[in-house]
């Protein structure tokens, strides 16, 4: 008895007229589309008639892969690319069988690539081609993230409570418009619960900052931990876009506007912790680059002793701020900790008894009976403007986010002049190199002298975790100690090793190392008087300034941070160029751990040199 055909048994059934029948089969001629799916597509039968019919004709049953039950877990079997190759979805196990839903489930050739693929027997369901793909990319996205998640170790019930206004709607693109009906209607869709998940492993891990970075395929998640980034996920092209939406609601952005640099600001609360959260976006070449700071709450109540300064220092520190005026300058790099040693100083001055106020770019940390100004420079308020109008406000202090010009500087020298206590920052590599940023501002050296009290210039080292081990110094580090002048250090080091506690890093935390400068009436009347910057600092170091570099080697010792990080953070100045061997008397490398000439170790004689009491004044040959 011949088989019928689809086409057939359709008008038999009454399902599709004959002439309809004819039309599409002239017309599958010229594609490559199964009669099924083309009489569907043209509406030339119903959904239902048509699955009836086929599983009656091939004897398998039909499944909505649209609205099927699936095992999450079977995903991992089967790949995507597999998957939509053949336009076939697992389903579940059944006993050594994977049941698969498929467009085509008499195809030979997908049966073996799924048996292959997965290492089991195929049972075939039957689906529509339409249904099985959207359900493809669909569980598969929702696998995925579900795995994302897991990685970041984040629980469905953890919800963060983000206190923020929500965007208006603008002319925006449909992933705009649907995030934004998301988060009016509190709905978790994918790019929220990532959003949320991203921040809270960034909070737990006590991250500085999240980085959404676009690529082509997709963007990169990296978290900045302990002053170095990390990746913790990647992001699929098509959830690119929500993302990058989803951070811009909650941070209060135009998210219409893709082609220019934006800022946000917003609060979130994880349990009973509240932080603050700044955000950036910026236009790249694949899409916008997004960039979230989390400012540690803490901060603000931070001590001098809690940021590594000695007690000694520390106590130093104070007596400058309880002089009736005068001008501490904090220095270093982007990321060096200034602003948290700015407010370790407000939080020592702030009383009842003193106005206080800041004007800062941006306002980092909200703190209570302090009069804080953020720069804005549409509104025209600027560093200068807002000084001006904060003199006729009877302050007490006065802090300046950072000086970037010369009235800027101006301003805020005078200030120090005429009974104010100044705090400010500035991005310069050492102490004495604030001394002559502002000569070559401008400013006249007599109003450095008379102003500037105190300058910190400091650098942030990561901490070794408790699993760090003590070994021997290595040859490279032994030479560079040389070279730096360092003859003293010893013969062990501590090394990273890495842990579970600090995610196998080897570090956990940071700590300041810091240079003070002390203006004394010397170096006073050296600044009047013009002297050069070497000048200064060798004053400076004979009135017992220590460097950054010495600061940290006494740390590197004391095992709480490792040599790697130190020459990695801290600049060093190279000694002069050849160093007379003890034995030869012959110049050689400072680097040389022997004597190139007759083979001396150099250790051995630093060694004796550090048993030698050597009288004050007299030269050494090593």
């Amino acid at each position: 008895m011949k088989k019928p055909k689809l086409g057939e048994l359709l008008v038999e059934r009454g399902h599709l007229a004959a002439g309809n029948l004819e039309w599409a089969l002239n017309e599958q001629r010229s594609k490559t589309l199964l009669l099924g799916d083309l009489l569907l597509a043209s509406n030339l039968v119903s959904r239902e008639d048509l699955a009836a019919t086929l599983e009656e004709l091939l004897q398998v049953k039909y499944v909505n892969a649209r609205v099927a039950d699936i095992d999450r877990s079977v995903l991992r079997i089967v790949p995507q690319a597999v998957a939509a190759r053949n336009c076939a979805l697992p389903l579940f196990r059944q006993g050594k069988q994977l049941v698969v839903v498929m467009a085509n489930p008499h195809n030979l050739t997908s049966l073996d690539e799924l048996r292959f693929a997965s290492g089991m027997s195929i049972a075939p369901r039957l689906g529509f081609r339409d249904e099985i793909n959207v359900a493809i990319q669909s569980f598969y996205r929702k696998s995925g993230l579900e795995l994302k998640l897991k990685t970041l170790e984040i629980e469905e019930n953890e919800a963060l409570d983000f206190e923020t206004p929500i965007a208006n709607l603008g002319d925006n693109s449909r992933d705009d418009l649907d995030e934004l009906r998301s988060a009016e209607n509190n709905v978790r869709t994918p790019a929220v619960r990532i959003v949320s998940a991203i921040i809270a492993k960034a909070a737990r891990e006590k991250a500085s900052d999240i980085h959404v970075d676009p690529q082509q395929s997709g963007a990169v998640v990296r978290i900045r931990v302990d002053g170095m980034l990390r990746d913790i996920m990647e992001i699929p092209l098509d959830l690119r876009a929500s993302l990058i939406s989803r951070i811009k609601i909650l941070g209060d952005m135009d998210i219409a506007e893709k082609r220019a640099p934006q800022d946000g600001r917003l609060l979130v609360r994880i349990g009973e912790t509240k932080i603050d959260l700044r955000v950036s976006t910026l236009p790249t070449q694949y899409g916008e680059k997004a960039v979230i700071r989390l400012l540690n709450p803490d901060a603000t109540t931070v001590t001098f002793s809690q940021l590594g300064f000695s007690e000694a220092t520390a106590n130093a520190l104070g007596r400058i701020l309880v002089q009736p005026q005068g001008m501490l300058l904090i220095t270093g790099p982007t990321g060096s900790g200034k602003t948290t040693t700015v407010y370790a100083a407000i939080n020592k001055l702030r009383t009842r008894t003193k106005n206080i106020i800041t004007v800062e770019d941006p306002v980092e940390y909200m703190l209570e009976g302090i009069n804080q100004v953020q720069v804005s420079t549409k509104a025209g308020r600027t560093f200068v403007t807002c000084l001006r109008s904060i003199l006729r406000q009877d302050p007490n202090v006065i802090m300046v986010g950072e000086i970037r010009d010369v009235e800027t500087a101006e301003i805020a020298l005078t200030a120090a002049q005429t009974g104010h206590i100044v705090l400010s920052t500035l991005h310069t590599n050492d102490s004495v190199a604030a001394i002559v940023r502002l000569l070559d501002l401008g400013i006249p050296p007599f109003l450095i002298a008379s102003s500037v009290t105190a300058v910190i210039a400091q650098r942030l080292l990561r901490r070794l975790c408790a699993c760090a081990k003590e070994v021997p110094i290595t040859p490279d580090f032994a030479a560079l100690l040389l070279s730096a002048g360092v003859e003293d250090f010893g013969t062990t080091m501590y090394g990273a090793v890495g842990c579970p506690q600090c995610q196998h890093a080897g570090y956990s935390g940071r700590v300041g190392v810091y240079e003070i400068l002390f203006i004394n009436e010397q170096t006073r009347s050296a600044i009047r008087s013009g002297a050069n910057p070497d000048e200064v600092r060798r004053m400076a170091r004979s009135e017992g300034m220590r460097s950054m570099l010495e600061e940290a080697l006494d740390k590197a010792q004391a095992g709480l941070v490792s040599l790697e990080e130190v020459f990695r953070v801290i600049p060093f100045e190279v000694i002069p160029s050849a160093v007379r061997c003890a034995a030869c008397h012959r110049d050689a490398a400072p680097s040389f751990l022997f004597c190139p000439h007759c083979g001396t170790d150099r250790r051995a004689a630093t060694a004796l040199k550090a048993t030698t009491q050597i009288p004050a004044g007299r030269e050494v040959q090593v």
